[in-house]
C-alpha cells in the first residue's frame, strides 16, 4: 500500500507547474488590467522573478507557502512528523536559502523584490497591487 502512495505522489509532485500558475496568472492580471507592463519568469535575473516590471526595477516572487516555508516554526515540525522528513526539511530550507541568496544578489543590482504568498494573491489581489505600485512609487521619488 505504502508503494502505491509513493507512485500516487510522484505523479501528483511531477504535475507542480513552475511558471503560469493561478496565483501568478492572478497577480499578473491585475497589474495588466492597471496598466503595468511586464515580463514573465525574465531569466536574465538571479532567481528568475516570476514578473518582473524592468520599467521600474521590480522583480517579483509569487511563493507557494509550502515550497518556501511560510510560517517555518509552525511547518517543519509538522514535516517531521511526516512522510520522508528528511527529504522535506531539507528541500524546503534549500529553497529558503536560495530564495535569501537570490534577493540579495537583486538588491545588489539595484532591483527592488517583492515577495507574495499565494494564498495572499488569491486572497487580496488589490491589496498586493498596492504593494507593486507603492514600490514603484517610491522608485518614481527615488529617481
Amino acid at each position: 500500500m505504502d508503494v502505491l502512495n509513493a507512485k500516487q505522489r510522484h505523479k501528483c509532485m511531477s504535475h507542480i507547474k513552475s511558471k503560469d500558475t493561478s496565483i501568478e496568472v492572478s497577480l499578473r492580471r491585475a497589474l495588466w488590467k492597471k496598466g503595468y507592463r511586464y515580463r514573465k519568469n525574465y531569466s536574465a535575473l538571479p532567481g528568475k522573478p516570476d514578473i518582473v516590471l524592468t520599467k521600474y526595477r521590480i522583480a517579483i516572487f509569487c511563493d507557494g507557502e509550502l515550497f518556501h516555508g511560510k510560517n517555518w516554526e509552525v511547518l517543519k515540525p509538522r514535516l517531521l512528523k511526516g512522510n520522508n522528513p528528511d527529504f522535506w526539511v531539507k528541500k524546503i530550507e534549500r529553497n529558503m536559502k536560495r530564495d535569501d541568496e537570490n534577493d540579495k544578489k537583486l538588491l545588489f543590482l539595484g532591483w527592488t523584490v517583492i515577495h507574495f504568498w499565494g494564498n495572499d494573491i488569491l486572497k487580496n489581489t488589490d491589496q498586493c497591487v498596492k504593494v507593486v505600485e507603492e514600490a514603484i512609487f517610491d522608485d518614481l521619488i527615488g529617481d
